[in-house]
């Protein structure tokens, strides 16, 4: 059996992915550590679960969860201001981790490969554990070699924390490094009347964000050529369809070294 300790485990992919692994035949969710659930039972947060992880309290305290606990892997939830020192706090007590919170930097993932590398622990990192969203990633970096102009817009809902979201980041980088600078998506515009109204940019690809209610997530990848526009759409309606992809990690991060950053590397290795 894995021993998985969930960090973030009272929010909503949290939740899930502490139902998730309750589930799991192979699997046994050993704590769930969030502050904003101290002391409670986590059945007060997360509904449907198993007697032994319904009685489970939910702790505030990673490192001294981490040691009494002794999971396998960790899958991490949190937020970006958060997560790095989780995943130092994993890597140093030698547990795996998976890790699906966004907001992570270059530096940053430059920083975490490093530990990986100096403490002999693997993690994974996945913007999008979702299988669909990363088939998405995967048919805009195949587009984006025959087409001259690329944008990407995301849609989220209104209490997602960072922006633009660690998916539409990591498909502008494998666009851009599939296509190189040559993009003329930014040419075509001389003047801003106002600042920002073209999107951030990343790798020559303007990058929307909106945050407002009634999503859950949602990525469009837009190519254009001449008289002719490509879209390439990813709609998560629920939540449950990141699940796969979680399961997947938790089952095969022990047998990778080092970071593995995106889900798509995980895709092609089963493929």
């Amino acid at each position: 059996m894995i021993r998985v300790l969930v960090s973030g485990a009272c929010g909503s992919m949290g939740g899930h992915a502490c139902r998730t692994v309750d589930a799991a035949p192979d699997m046994t969710l050993v704590e769930a550590v969030d502050p904003a659930g101290i002391g409670h039972p986590l059945a007060d947060f997360v509904p449907d679960l198993s007697e032994a992880a319904a009685q489970l309290n939910v702790s505030g305290h990673l490192a001294a969860s981490l040691e009494q606990s002794t999971p396998d892997v960790m899958v991490d939830f949190t937020a970006p201001a958060v997560v790095m020192s989780n995943i130092e706090a994993a890597l140093n007590a030698g547990t795996a981790c998976v890790v699906g919170t966004t907001g992570f930097s270059d530096i940053d993932i430059k920083t975490v490969a490093r530990m990986c590398e100096t403490k002999g622990v693997p993690c994974i990192i996945a913007p999008n554990f979702s299988i669909g969203a990363n088939l998405m990633m995967k048919f805009a970096v195949e587009a984006v070699t025959s087409f001259d102009y690329a944008e990407i817009i995301e849609r989220h809902h209104e209490r997602k924390k960072d922006a633009p979201s660690g998916t539409a980041v990591k498909t502008a980088e494998m666009m851009a490094q599939a296509r190189g600078s040559n993009l003329l998506s930014m040419v075509a515009t001389e003047r801003h009347n106002v600042p920002g109204s073209r999107g951030g940019v990343l790798g020559n690809i303007p990058i929307h964000a909106v945050r407002t209610p009634g999503y859950v997530a949602n990525q469009e990848v837009i190519l254009g050529g001449l008289g002719e526009v490509l879209r390439v759409c990813h709609e998560t309606t629920s939540r449950e369809c990141f699940m796969p992809g979680v399961l997947m990690s938790i089952r095969v991060v022990r047998e990778l070294s080092g970071l593995t950053y995106g889900l798509d590397k995980l895709l092609e290795n089963n493929s």
